[in-house]
């Protein structure tokens, strides 16, 4: 049938769309049924092809792409998205509702602070950028300041509006969490196990890596969701509560149990209400989120370098269980680090069949008294990580005896060795298979050379198969290397399913090497699993010695000149580069094309002089004029450096709104203490 008016139908089309979205996707509430649903979606799709011109970027139709994306920019946030300080018990409330109080100057007149709190939820936090309205952008959080830029994917989500109801034209920032559904993650894993595939293994990891997808189309096919909990705008309502009702209004998801508590005791009621009843939930959540109601107050207290301080994240209690401990086995880490485990009977633990659980070290073992045989108490430290609390001593068998730390690698056969200061064995193997397997899964690390899809299952495949004996052999596979490979799953019946790698993959993954060649030399040095050498430590030296070779001439004393680099730190640099397997490695990675120098945009920043060449400064409280990375750069950029703490080397103490007690000790030692406009002229200068 002819429409008189195309323009006109499409919007009405559109806005029909986004009303039923709404009603299924936030309200569960749908009014529709799904061929109904389907028919208004279909005459859109048709009016719009036959009148592409009207096709617009917040349209409906334009949620899925078919494209599969190259790779992932980086975006700045409006401002840092900060991470969150914890409390696990009602005192820990208390003693954050104290410190609020005493901070407004409520103490000791007994005033009670109003408090917004809302369930947490455990999925991925994002930061939705909207202009005139409309979505223009999604990153994820990232390290705080800057994310990665997952748009793409974003608009998959039924729930993420497109366009703003009545939003304003200014540009703005919305952030909230994208998780997947408890029923959703169940769905994907039967149709896993269905097809012989290995099993997901959480709803958040599993929504984290779904976000990280490079296919928006099958990023779309899971159903991810998403709530929203903050705005970042020039123009902010004046309570928390109010902005969650303006989200509301405007399309976005809010989760509706949030409260408005008077004082700290509704604020632990709440807490212990939801301990039990977050279960009937159909998304997980790991604790609440309790935030200073007021906006006003909240700017008079301020925040620290990690956390704000009207905010504070109450983690609900681990759930406990208890199951059978078969064994302890050990697993050999990149450096040596022999690490004692748990092999349990399989036990379901907050959300996931564990199996699995840390030990931490021979001696912990021992002074829980923990046995092969027992039967043990299992929990989720952080609803995450499955740790052995300790054994039930009533249910030992009378059989059982004292477990005992192997005397030698369980691989190569290495007799351990242990330092006097240390609690952890290590195997002194440089050749070592599981050294290999555990250094190749770290420099393939994100952190290090971030080359994706290089994980556990494929590097173990490349050493069992001979392709790989040292990093630079990751720079000569071919296609025909990686594609012919096979992977094998077990299904939950016992089942094993083998399939092949694939060319497709096996491309993606080349693709990842390549461009990893140009990571940089701080990527490169981390990367290379020197001990002690973390990713600060990486960035210093590739900074202070600008090549590899630099690096590997340097004697001790030179290494341990160099600002930040201590001498336990610069021994292990010299050791490492003094055997000739390292060194060896090193060269072939300079003939794969391995960057190794740092660029000369690098060097010139990091040779760059001025009025504050071979001083130090040190950045406390918050500034209100430029961000924490911005006042790093200004120094930086004049030759100067920025340490974490006071010493009475420091040049100088800037000090912003809410310091810390950095500022005190500048003080105690007669450093110099900058204010924002004394820090803002000499940087100018």
């Amino acid at each position: 049938m002819a429409v008189s008016n195309p323009a006109e139908r499409v919007q009405e089309l559109r806005r029909l769309v986004r009303y039923h979205d709404e009603r299924y996707w936030i309200l569960n509430a749908p009014e529709l049924t799904d061929g109904e649903y389907d028919a208004l979606m279909n005459e859109l799709r048709a009016l719009e092809a036959a009148h592409p011109e009207l096709v617009t970027p917040e349209s409906p139709t334009q949620r899925v792409g078919g494209r599969v994306a190259a790779g992932f920019e980086s975006a700045v946030h409006l401002e840092p998205m900060l991470s969150l300080d914890n409390a696990y018990n009602d005192d820990d409330l208390r003693a954050f509702d104290d410190r609020v109080r005493r901070g407004l100057g409520l103490v000791p007149d007994g005033a009670v602070a109003e408090y917004i709190a809302e369930l947490k939820i455990d999925g991925l936090s994002i930061a939705l950028t909207y202009e005139q309205a409309r979505l223009v952008r999604a990153a994820t959080r990232g390290d705080g300041t800057s994310g990665e830029v997952v748009t793409h994917n974003v608009r998959t989500i039924r729930a993420i509006p497109l366009e703003l109801a009545e939003g304003p034209a200014d540009r703005l920032e919305v952030r909230g969490e994208v998780y997947l559904p408890k029923s959703a993650f169940e769905k994907a894993n039967a149709e896993r196990d269905a097809a012989g595939e290995p099993l997901f293994q959480n709803p958040r990891n599993t929504a984290a890596g779904m976000l990280r997808n490079l296919d928006p189309g099958l990023v779309a096919k899971r159903g991810l969701r998403a709530f929203t909990y903050q705005l970042v705008a020039p123009d902010v309502p004046s309570t928390h509560a109010a902005t969650l009702t303006r989200l509301r209004e405007w399309g976005l998801p809010v989760e509706s149990h949030w409260r408005r508590c008077r004082g700290i005791d509704e604020v632990i009621a709440f807490c212990a209400e939801w301990a039990d009843a977050r279960r009937a939930l159909d998304f997980e959540t790991d604790g609440v989120v309790v935030k200073l109601d007021d906006v006003e107050r909240r700017r008079a207290l301020g925040t620290t370098s990690k956390f704000p301080r009207w905010a504070v994240a109450f983690k609900f209690p681990a759930e406990q269980k208890t199951t059978t401990l078969r064994a302890i086995a050990v697993n050999v880490g990149r450096t040596g680090a022999v690490t004692p485990f748990a092999m349990l009977e399989p036990v379901f633990v907050a959300g996931s069949t564990i199996s699995m659980a840390t030990l931490h070290n021979a001696d912990d073992i021992a002074r829980k008294d923990i046995r092969e045989g027992d039967t043990v108490i299992i929990e989720k430290a952080g609803d995450v990580i499955p740790r052995v609390v300790g054994p039930v001593l009533s249910l030992r068998p009378p059989e059982s005896v004292p477990w005992q730390m192997p005397d030698t690698c369980p691989l190569c056969q290495t007799r351990l060795h242990r330092e006097e200061d240390e609690a952890v064995w290590r195997c002194e193997n440089t050749s070592c298979p599981s050294k290999l397997q555990r250094g190749l899964e770290h420099f393939a690390s994100r952190g290090a050379m971030n080359i994706e899809g290089l994980g556990e299952s494929l590097i173990a495949q490349l050493l069992d198969n001979g392709l790989v004996k040292n990093y630079a052999d990751v720079y000569h596979l071919t296609l025909d290397n990686i594609a012919t490979l096979t992977a094998t799953s077990t299904r939950q019946d016992g089942k094993e399913i083998v399939r092949r790698f694939g060319e497709k993959n096996a491309a993606k993954v080349l693709e990842q090497i390549d461009r990893s060649r140009q990571a940089g030399l701080a990527r490169v040095l981390y990367g290379l699993g020197i001990r002690h050498v973390g990713e600060r430590g990486a960035q210093v030296l590739a900074r202070a010695f600008g090549s590899v070779s630099a690096v590997a001439e340097a004697p001790v004393a030179q290494l341990e000149q160099t600002h930040e680099i201590g001498p336990v730190l610069a021994e292990s640099v010299r050791t490492w580069f003094d055997e000739p397997a390292n060194q060896d490695l090193i060269a072939r990675l300079q003939q794969a094309g391995v960057r190794l120098e740092v660029t000369e945009e690098e060097r010139a920043k990091a040779s760059a002089t001025g009025v504050l060449t071979g001083k130090t400064y040190v950045l406390t409280g918050t500034l209100a004029t430029m961000t924490r990375e911005e006042a790093t750069e200004a120094i930086e950029r004049l030759g100067g450096k920025v340490a974490g703490s006071v010493s009475k080397k420091t040049a100088a103490v800037v000090v912003g709104a809410d310091p810390g007690s950095k500022a005190d000790k500048a003080q105690a030692l007669g450093i110099p203490v900058l204010d924002e406009e004394a820090f803002r002229q000499l940087v100018a200068g």
